[in-house]
């Protein structure tokens, strides 16, 4: 039974193949046009997961949309009604694509698919496939399910309980109150972009001090104990189809958003600190809620949705203790609602029984395309390239090295992960001991504000020994500290006045023995590294631990800022020769930089990605 999830026309869209109860591929639509949140249909995608199958389109059994489209016209409508003179944005902003492309989208997938009367349609509630994302892939029988984004159709929160094949949604949150697009809207006034920016906005919290917490929560929403709230509407514009705020929302601030690209303020430092703590708030109540409420004699929760991307968030709901086990969607957002609608109409409607994994069955998030080392020679021996091939054993050894001499690696090897995180196959890696290696990232390799923080892998069982940690983090979606005796003392707030404010040189100032993934309130998104998921990383972490007694190195994704993470041999080559990457290791083949032709860049890239 081959099922074909589609998540489109809104952001991220992506494609995921499940075989008869098996994942067998997932990839987003961005890694193979290079056009970063790409919403348009899938055609690459799609053609992958077939090929990675060996099967063609004829044999596709079940296609499932991860959206209903209806239910979405019906929330359109009655925008434009509540709106009412003030609805022309909200129309003139969605009308083609919700009357043109959305409740055609069966038709669309007919032209992509070709025409088969045996093969069946489906759409799929949006927070259903979010909340089928979430349960399905994840390693128990029984739990309390949890999705928070900006909205689907109507919902923008919902729980629920999965229990062996059933998934039964039990209250919803709707639209227009939205933690998703209160979170977001904080990030626009920031001066970030909605939906690509929310990490920078939440990397930027730790710098400041929550004194707009109070403000929040008595003007801007009103929050119930069970986690429910309602915005107050007079501060926002989003509901117009306009910006996510309004005059009101800059005037309660004390003036107008930031600009993007412009100097970052005290005033945005402290609204992120203050607008992470309230997001925390009330995930933690709606986690104990749905514990109290639903979850008698169930210990497990599992998260989906935007909003479970935030690992700051996830870190203090796994620190709460209110479930004994939690398990989150690598791919929270809406690219995994391919993969929720795939799994639930292999379900629901497909009578596939259930199997569960220990660990789970995302097969680690590596979902995406490989390539083999005679691929990589065949096409470095076209183009010419100086490369020089090793014996597995040899291979680890040479990377280690690399990396103990500070090296910047660019490491492309196994298949693409699925999701927002790199996790070791399509990375930038680097020595995790080194105080330059921030700044040197960030500025040299990743052409991005240089206060943003790097996240480490660490060998799985040795995670505690560096973090206060006891449990595994595979998909690099928990932050926790580094561990007391490992931390220099460094006063944040002190130093900002003493800088006015350059975070720049807070970033320099070491704060552990690890400082390359310490963050300025030595918190760290930790990534542990497992044996039988990933043997390639695996032994990478354990020869430099040979070497240098760590285990713990930094990953951060191979790309640079404003484009997407790489997908094919040429994306790595011309990703390592554009930044100062010293070294690019591509499967079995490990390239430097100094033996490489001379490369010869365009202008408008050099614009695009210099940064002062």
């Amino acid at each position: 039974m081959n099922v074909l999830g589609i998540s489109a026309l809104y952001h991220d869209s992506a494609a995921s193949l499940v075989v008869d109860g098996e994942i067998i591929a997932a990839a987003q639509e961005e890694r193979f046009t290079r056009v970063k949140h790409d919403m348009r249909m899938p055609v690459n995608a799609i053609q992958y997961c077939l090929a990675e199958a060996n099967i063609t389109e004829k044999d596709i059994d079940i296609v499932v949309f991860y959206d209903n489209p209806l239910y979405t016209l019906d929330r359109y409508v009655k925008n434009i009604i509540t709106a009412g003179k003030d609805s022309k944005d909200v129309i003139e902003r969605s009308f083609q694509s919700m009357f043109s492309n959305k409740i055609w989208i069966h038709k669309i997938v007919e032209k992509i698919l070709g025409e088969n009367s045996n093969r069946r349609f489906f759409v799929c509630e949006h927070h259903i496939s979010h909340a089928a994302s979430a349960f399905y892939p994840s390693p128990f029988e029984k739990a309390i399910v949890l999705t928070l984004d900006g909205v689907g159709e109507w919902a923008t929160t919902t729980i629920g309980i999965g229990d062996g094949n059933s998934l039964e949604i039990k209250e919803e949150m709707h639209y227009p109150h939205s933690l998703g697009l209160l979170y977001s809207a904080f990030t626009y006034f920031c001066g970030f972009k909605v939906n690509s920016g929310d990490y920078k906005f939440m990397g930027l919290a730790p710098y400041g001090e929550p004194v707009y917490e109070d403000m929040i929560r008595q003007e801007l929403l009103d929050i119930k104990k069970d986690g429910s709230f309602s915005l107050n509407l007079d501060y926002f514009d989003f509901q117009y189809g306009r910006a996510m705020t309004n005059q009101k929302f800059s005037e309660l601030f004390g003036g107008p958003r930031r600009e993007p690209e412009t100097e970052i303020t005290k005033r945005e430092m402290d609204i992120a600190a203050s607008a992470q703590k309230v997001v925390e708030d009330i995930i933690l109540r709606m986690v104990r809620h749905a514990k109290e409420t639903y979850g008698l004699g169930i210990d497990n929760l599992v998260m989906a949705g935007g909003v479970a991307l935030n690992c700051v968030a996830n870190g203090k709901v796994k620190n709460s203790n209110i479930f004994e086990n939690i398990w989150i969607q690598p791919a929270a957002g809406d690219a995994g609602g391919s993969l929720g609608a795939a799994v639930y109409a292999t379900y629901q409607y497909a009578g596939i029984g259930r199997k569960i994994e220990q660990s789970d069955s995302q097969k680690g998030s590596y979902l995406g395309p490989r390539y083999s080392t005679e691929q990589v020679e065949e096409y470095l021996k076209q183009q010419g390239y100086v490369y020089h091939k090793f014996d597995q054993e040899i291979l680890y050894q040479k990377i280690a090295e690399e990396l103990e001499k500070e090296k910047v690696i660019g490491l492309f090897q196994g298949r693409m992960e699925f999701g927002p995180r790199a996790l070791g196959n399509r990375s930038i890696i680097a020595d995790a001991r080194s105080e330059q290696m921030q700044v040197k990232l960030n500025k040299k390799i990743k052409y991005r504000e240089s206060f943003r923080p790097f996240a480490p892998s660490v060998l799985e069982e040795d995670v505690a020994e560096y973090f206060e940690l006891k449990d595994k983090s595979p998909y690099m979606l928990l932050v926790e500290n580094v561990r007391e005796e490992r931390r220099e003392k460094v006063a944040v707030q002190d130093d900002l006045k003493k800088y006015n404010n350059n975070m720049l040189e807070i970033v320099k100032k070491k704060r552990s023995d690890i400082p390359a993934v310490t963050h300025v309130d030595y918190s760290a998104r930790i990534q542990t590294v497992n044996k039988k998921t990933n043997p390639f990383y695996y032994e990478v972490l354990s020869e430099f631990k040979k070497r240098t007694g760590y285990s713990v190195i930094v990953n951060t994704s191979f790309n640079v800022r404003g484009e997407p993470i790489v997908c094919t041999i040429q994306n790595a080559y011309e990703c390592f020769m554009r930044t100062e990457m010293d070294v690019l290791v591509l499967e079995k083949c490990i390239l430097y930089k100094e033996e490489q032709p001379e490369w010869h860049e365009t202008e408008e890239w050099k614009k695009l990605y210099t940064l002062d």
